[in-house]
């Protein structure tokens, strides 16, 4: 069948994305057709369309998406047609349908949206996998994250809240601060006004941080060590600005304080279905509890996502944002 998306035979910027038609064909075994419902956008979007993670082009773009499945290829057991499903990790979702591995596929629970589950299985994972099995935060922590307005962020400091730590933010306006302390962070700091280690020096007592969660990468490193407490962790999970420097283990700073700095992927963290599975129900769990709640603040056209990206990398957009099929 033939379905519109968008996709890229060139690296560059938003304009690179144009609006195609697109062949899918019938299921390869293990496989099935997912009619896309809702689309949610991720920063590693971003980073194939301009080739900072290299695809092989041409190609279609987008990680994350929500739908109905209309066809099943051989050898598939637990899914069926008319089933709602989530999957991330198949390139190709800025498109109204696709053809994706059956292993990649969540259900869907009655009780949960398309666009809530497109909004939270990438990034809701990422959070389940920072705060508990990376961070393994727990009552009583100092949690910090850089960029703490955006999708991940605001999710991340309800969930931190939520097991009892105490949680510090940065933004790059005082709007974006707000946001931040809306959604659970005790304290936001306006990287625009204010020198971050002095600022968490004061609200820690010079103390520092427990755990450093950082998804913005070279820009943000030298803070991020400045801010740590001895013993702490820095888990590094994304490259917004570019990749952290080159790490020499027997520079002072390391030996002296023990830092651990570690490298979170939630890819290698869902690698096996019954990990993936699992991240999966603990970000429901979370949603029916009320502890995260979930905010979609922008939705494009899913024609219209060069806007989006446009909007997104001139830092007009806070929260999450979907593309619409």
């Amino acid at each position: 069948m033939d379905v519109k998306g968008i996709q890229i035979a060139k690296t560059g910027g938003p304009s690179v994305m144009k609006w195609k038609t697109i062949t899918v064909d019938k299921p390869k075994k293990s496989q099935v057709t997912v009619r896309h419902t809702a689309i949610g956008f991720n920063f590693i979007d971003i980073n194939h369309r301009t080739g900072r993670y290299p695809l092989e082009l041409p190609t279609g773009i987008g990680s994350e998406a929500a739908g109905v499945i209309e066809a099943v290829g051989a050898g598939v057991k637990d899914l069926k047609v008319g089933q709602r499903v989530v999957y991330v990790g198949a390139v190709g979702t800025y498109a109204e349908a696709q053809n994706v591995s059956a292993d990649i596929c969540v259900p869907i629970p009655w009780d949960i949206t398309d666009e809530i589950a497109a909004a939270t299985h990438l990034k809701g994972m990422t959070v389940e996998m920072l705060v508990e099995r990376v961070g393994k935060v727990k009552k009583g922590d100092v949690v910090f994250m850089h960029s703490a307005s955006g999708g991940v962020g605001l999710l991340l400091c309800q969930w931190a809240k939520a097991r009892g730590a105490t949680v510090i933010g940065t933004a790059s306006s005082a709007s974006k601060c707000k946001e931040i302390l809306k959604a659970g962070a005790k304290h936001a700091i306006d990287t625009s006004k204010k020198d971050v280690v002095k600022e968490v020096a004061k609200i820690t007592k010079g103390a520092g941080v427990d755990v450093i969660f950082d998804p913005v990468g070279k820009d943000t490193y030298e803070i991020s060590l400045g801010c740590l407490k001895d013993r702490g962790l820095l888990a590094s999970f994304g490259g917004a600005s570019g990749p952290v420097p080159l790490v020499d283990l027997n520079e002072f700073r390391y030996m002296a304080r023990a830092w651990t700095l570690t490298r979170a992927s939630l890819f290698n963290w869902t690698a096996n279905r019954p990990d993936l599975i699992h991240s999966s129900k603990r970000v429901f769990a979370m949603i029916r509890s009320g502890k995260v709640k979930v905010k979609i603040n922008q939705r494009y056209p899913l024609k219209d996502a060069p806007r989006l990206h446009k909007d997104i990398e001139s830092r007009k957009l806070t929260g999450i944002s979907m593309l619409v099929p």
